[in-house]
């Protein structure tokens, strides 16, 4: 879905709660990804992998000149022989530590294998982002989450493009924040080092 797809569904959506919503998780995995300088894992379930919005997040990461937006894609079947950028395994996950973030993308609720690999990775200080279709252990040990009802008005693909295309927006609050304090020290820490003018 391009921009201009993005662009005429926002407005459809006007008024009703998806365009908050979808922003506040975007928000939230933004901020998480760039205040900690990347790090993001991005996994599914066995039966559905979110290669699709993977390409979208690194897209965006491109655009918006947010490097850290663009997302490992760890992989349940992933082989040695694979592309390198498709040859991320689950082993991946055991070596998340604080500072990381992951972001857990599910239909249905995952199995049990997966949840505990990601109650590991909570464990272990990583920032937890989870996003599908219903309640459960996944959403309750998320940090923060973002649930699409089956029935809803938006199907999870759906959601993923609105998700994917305001994390890219560079007037996400959080991001935009903390580079502007990024900007401010490195303008002081410049003046404090630069040489003194020249005395004639």
């Amino acid at each position: 879905m391009d921009a201009v797809r993005v662009a005429l569904l926002r407005e459809v959506l006007a008024g009703t709660e998806w365009l908050g919503a979808t922003r506040r998780f975007a928000g939230a995995l933004r901020g998480s990804a760039v205040a900690h300088g990347g790090g993001l894992l991005l996994v599914g379930t066995r039966e559905y992998e979110p290669w699709h919005l993977a390409a979208h997040l690194v897209d965006e990461a491109a655009w918006s000149g947010t490097p850290e937006l663009a997302p490992t894609l760890v992989r349940h079947d992933a082989r040695a022989s694979d592309p390198a950028h498709l040859a991320v395994g689950l082993g991946r996950l055991a070596a998340a530590r604080r500072g990381e973030t992951l972001l857990v993308v599910s239909p249905e609720g995952p199995g049990a294998p997966l949840l505990e690999r990601v109650h590991d990775v909570r464990r272990a200080g990583a920032t937890v982002l989870a996003l599908g279709c219903g309640e459960g252990e996944l959403t309750a040990m998320a940090h923060e989450r973002l649930v699409v009802p089956q029935g809803a008005e938006l199907d999870l693909d759906t959601v993923q493009h609105l998700v994917s295309a305001a994390a890219g927006e560079n007037t996400v609050p959080s991001a935009r924040g903390r580079r502007r304090w990024r900007d401010r020290l490195s303008r002081l820490a410049e003046s404090l080092t630069a040489p003194p003018p020249p005395r004639w």
